[in-house]
């Protein structure tokens, strides 16, 4: 009887302990983890043009396990949304993070090779199947506003960005995603585009927690106040 009693007890445990594993486990996947919180201090920072700052986040991205290769992508697409001045600056100054590292002898992870093989001969409408894929709706061709008046730039957003950029499978959809929300949260007067984007990157997979992490590291690499103004972008969605 006290054996009985005592194997019940067991198996009482047991299934508490799997229960609080479980919610741990659910917890863990509604925040970035320590690489994906590193990549974010780096593009936020390259958006703001913090390079003293970034020199340290880069470090500190390839010792959490970033491979150089996700890097490099990530500092490339941030020139369509923060200018070749600011990715250029920042890939210079991981150039030199990379050679200070090999000086002392740091082996970092070199990661999957970029290539990027983009024969596609309708670029435009690669791009605009990018963007649908990631919007999950139907985009009219030229885009409706700003397409119609500058079609210059519509085709270059869909021909270049959506198409030739994100070919490379290094990043994913929803890194990319990641990639796009960080700098546009760190820089003022994007909140529209990162609205956008949020609804995007959900699209992607990426969770509201997720989101709410970001914003955190947005507070400690940026400040309070872009932060918050992000972080009204998602209470709009909310209400």
């Amino acid at each position: 009887m006290h054996k009985f009693k005592f194997l019940k007890w067991i198996l009482f445990f047991a299934i508490i302990l799997l229960k609080i594993n479980k919610m741990n486990a659910q917890n863990s996947a509604d925040r970035l983890n320590a690489m994906q919180q590193s990549l974010v201090a780096i593009l936020a920072l390259t958006a703001t043009g913090d390079l003293e700052n970034l020199k340290v986040q880069l470090n500190a991205a390839l010792d959490a396990g970033v491979s150089i290769n996700e890097i490099k992508e990530a500092l490339v697409q941030l020139y369509a949304y923060c200018g070749f001045p600011r990715s250029l600056n920042a890939l210079n100054i991981f150039k030199t993070v990379l050679e200070e590292r090999k000086a002392k002898g740091i082996t970092d992870n070199i990661g999957k090779e970029i290539v990027v093989e983009n024969s596609t001969a309708d670029r435009y409408e690669q791009g605009r199947k990018v963007l649908e894929t990631l919007t999950k709706t139907a985009q009219a061709k030229p885009a409706p506003g700003f397409g119609e008046f500058a079609p210059r730039i519509d085709a270059f957003l869909k021909e270049h960005l959506f198409a030739d950029i994100f070919n490379s499978d290094v990043l994913s959809y929803q890194q990319r995603e990641l990639v796009t929300i960080s700098a546009l949260a760190a820089m003022a007067g994007t909140e529209g585009q990162l609205l956008a984007h949020i609804g995007m990157g959900s699209n992607t997979g990426i969770t509201a927690g997720q989101i709410k992490t970001l914003f955190q590291v947005i507070e400690k690499t940026v400040g309070k106040e872009r932060a918050e103004t992000a972080r009204t972008v998602i209470s709009a969605m909310e209400k």
